[in-house]
């Protein structure tokens, strides 16, 4: 494989066999040296084009594998260190800090964390909304999904409102 990107939709398309998939990707990746090079990797790292985006991604793509494979502490920790990085402060990238802060809810959700889901959910919100990024409002829709028996909390009932009201071009 020779990008990222890629591995990441093979492995989206595997399932049941997706952590398998991570594992061979991680290995094979069209780099012999692609888990010590990725690893080694800093949020501020170039890398000569073979990854296709420099290492500030790294984290939160990392975070939504973890996720994806139902690693919530591992995901958590990621998402979080994500938050931290300068490219996702508050007011950089509106999309990319959605995605993060929509996963921190969707970990909340798993958990059957309401305050959680309400805090993250809620910041993702305010982002959709300035942004009127399509993208956010996708995500959330599909937060909403994750609720379960949390949609008879009051908090999490009201965001699961306002996120029906956002529209998605």
């Amino acid at each position: 494989m020779q990008h990222l990107g890629e591995c990441r939709q093979l492995a989206d398309a595997a399932g049941g066999g997706i952590e398998y998939i991570c594992e061979l990707c991680a290995d094979a990746c069209g780099h012999e040296r692609y888990p010590e090079a990725v690893r080694d990797l800093t949020a501020d790292s170039v890398n000569g084009g073979w990854l296709r985006f420099d290492g500030a991604r790294l984290t939160e793509e990392r975070g939504a594998r973890y996720l994806q494979l139902g690693r919530l502490d591992a995901a958590e920790e990621a998402l979080e260190g994500a938050l931290e990085q300068t490219a996702l402060a508050s007011g950089q990238s509106y999309r990319r800090r959605g995605a993060v802060l929509t996963g921190l809810a969707a970990i909340g959700a798993k958990r059957r964390d309401p305050e959680q889901v309400v805090a993250y959910g809620r910041e993702a919100m305010g982002l959709a909304r300035a942004s009127s990024s399509g993208y956010i409002a996708r995500r959330l829709q599909a937060l909403c999904d994750e609720f379960g028996p949390l949609s008879r909390d009051h908090r999490v009932a009201e965001l699961g409102a306002e996120i029906a009201t956002l529209s998605t071009p």
